[in-house]
């Protein structure tokens, strides 16, 4: 079924078939979390130092190493506040770039938007499309660049942040038994921060080995990063997942293993990456002008939201398949009709690239996707699609259902039994469970109120960073901010935001810095004011994480939105908001 002659009411019609194998009544309950399974969570990149407790006070502790926390530490140290930590469970900074190590991987976002401030550092990516081992090198060389090595408590989990009314302090203990009290105490949790298993019945049966791809053992596969995996050539192996993160693993893996078996429940969606070294005379060029690679950035930005530049700086995939939004309100009945009509073409242009691109045609039709172009995160890659041409990849499609269960050596999927020696999960992150289940910890505000208690029916905010109740508390995160395909771009803003918050508190002697109610309300108002185009274009989508899974949303998820407009609108609003100079919205105090 890939004529693309197919009529928009077949194509529906279609789609909806394709959805409903795919809904399940757990929605995201259909996962579990990493250490609920033998040691799928423990860290296999850093062996554990040995340290004494700290019993120290600062100005302010941030809670997250990846670009969430290392922006706003880049920025609290720009607008001269020194006095920081930074904690983290991982051994290292660079939050998923920390984790993410499986062979293959690399960012979708071009690198010259996606690394953080790279102006500043003058860093000069060796590729469009930089792989995970250079990210993490390049979030180290940001560490150095800011001195926040200094400031580090790595290999440590906060359990606990409490807020002492009488002296103005967060305190927090840790799971290495440390006591910190902080004047501020700021979140990054990060969007990609706490990675999740799928629930599958035997999962804890199974004698192999087996890991999450985002903490791949290079001891059992050999190799590393950037080498071939030596130990695959006599192992059967099996991958549990078609999205993102296997669409990069599995053309390694083809090319190591004896024996692939990928296990698909929704085909992804893939189209050219057209990887390509960086010329260093043209990068040169570009980064001579001051402000360069903001201006990319917007531009990028710009193109795949609807407000679209007369050059196109990035052209590629990204620019390709969003350059035209097709999740934008229709100005009426014929816009609704032509934007349905644009995303089937869009997404028939990716289904015909994949009958053309693999040869046995029973393969091809099983990895149509079958929704529409942002139903899920597109990906890019040149080689996941050649890699079902190999003699030695067998894809197995659960049409729609998942893997049935997993025994001591085997994965049944479609009543059949496929015995693998290794088995890989590329189940992917909690995106849309309750925040502080992300977290790890339940922080108590004013007169004890844990998070979890006022945030019930779900969260209010003031730019998804501040709330009433818990003074001094600012979150990075996508509940109620901004949101973007490049993640580091808003989780950069809302770094910027939350430092220029915290240094104009402390140099005008404000102790504690709340929101006001209504300016909650009218926050949540603005953020509203985008959702609704956007909230019927997911509704209908095959389940993933941008829509909780196919589930029906609670109270609390209703209020869990980002803002779905140009995230170049969302960053002026946070520009004029610094630029007033009044706080507004914020109310500050001081202790008599």
């Amino acid at each position: 079924m890939t004529d693309s002659t197919l009529s928009p009411e077949a194509l529906r019609e279609k789609y909806e078939q394709e959805r409903l194998k795919r809904v399940r009544a757990e929605g995201n309950a259909q996962y579990v979390e990493l250490k609920t399974y033998k040691d799928y969570d423990a860290d296999p990149y850093t062996p554990l130092i040995p340290r004494e407790p700290l019993d120290i006070e600062t100005d302010a502790v941030i809670v997250g190493a990846g670009w969430g926390g290392m922006t706003t530490a880049a920025f609290l140290r720009k607008n001269g506040v020194n006095d920081f930590r930074i904690i983290d469970k991982a051994g290292d900074f660079g939050g998923t770039w920390y984790w993410n190590r499986y062979p293959g991987c690399m960012c979708d976002v071009e690198s010259y938007c996606y690394l953080p401030l790279l102006e500043e550092t003058g860093y000069m990516p060796t590729k469009k499309y930089a792989h995970a081992s250079e990210i993490f090198a390049y979030a180290q060389q940001l560490g150095r660049k800011y001195d926040m090595y200094e400031n580090a408590i790595f290999q440590t989990e906060v359990v606990d942040a409490v807020w002492n009314e009488d002296s103005q302090r967060w305190h927090l203990t840790t799971t290495r038994g440390d006591k910190i009290a902080t004047r501020f105490f700021v979140i990054c949790g990060g969007v990609l921060h706490k990675a999740k298993l799928p629930g599958i019945p035997g999962i804890r049966d199974f004698q192999g080995e087996a890991f999450h791809t985002s903490r791949w053992d290079y001891a059992v596969t050999g190799g590393g990063p950037e080498e071939p995996m030596t130990n695959l050539g006599d192992k059967i192996v099996g991958i549990i997942g078609t999205g993102a993160t296997a669409v990069q693993a599995v053309p390694k893996l083809a090319e190591a293993a004896k024996h692939l078996y990928v296990f698909q429940r929704t085909p992804s969606a893939v189209s050219v990456r057209n990887q390509q070294e960086t010329d260093p005379a043209w990068f040169a060029e570009m980064s001579k002008t001051p402000g360069w690679q903001q201006a990319r950035i917007d531009n990028f930005t710009g193109m795949i939201t609807g407000k679209k530049p007369e050059v196109d700086l990035v052209d590629d995939g990204w620019t390709e398949i969003l350059g035209n939004d097709t999740k934008r309100p229709p100005r009426d009945e014929e816009d609704a009709k032509y934007l349905e009509l644009l995303d089937y073409q869009q997404m028939q242009k990716i289904r015909d690239r994949i009958t053309e691109t693999v040869k046995d045609p029973a393969t091809a039709e099983k990895l149509l996707p079958w929704y529409k172009v942002s139903c899920k995160r597109p990906c890019f890659h040149d080689d996941y699609l050649p890699a079902f041409n190999r003699d030695n990849v067998t894809l197995v499609d659960t049409d729609g259902h998942g893997v049935e269960r997993i025994t001591a050596n085997s994965v049944i999927a479609n009543g059949q039994e496929y015995p693998v020696d290794i088995l890989i999960y590329a189940s992917g992150f909690e995106v849309l469970t309750f925040y502080t289940h992300r977290l790890g910890f339940d922080p108590k505000g004013n007169g004890g109120v844990s998070m979890s208690e006022a945030w019930a029916k779900g969260p209010n905010t003031l730019f998804g960073i501040h709330t009433n109740g818990f003074p001094n508390m600012m979150m990075n995160s996508a509940i109620q901010g901004g949101q973007d395909v490049n993640f580091a771009y808003t989780l950069t803003q809302t770094g910027k935001q939350i430092a220029y918050t915290i240094s104009e508190a402390l140099s005008r002697g404000a102790t504690t810095v709340e929101p006001k109610p209504t300016a909650e309300s009218e926050w949540f108002d603005v953020i509203m004011g985008t959702l609704a185009s956007y909230g019927a274009y997911f509704a209908d989508c095959t389940p993933s994480y941008l829509n909780n899974e196919g589930g029906a949303p609670s109270d609390y998820d209703m209020k869990c939105g980002c803002s779905r407009g140009s995230a170049l609108d969302w960053v002026k609003i946070l520009e004029a908001w610094r630029e007033r100079g009044d706080l507004t919205g914020l109310e500050l105090t001081t202790k008599s």
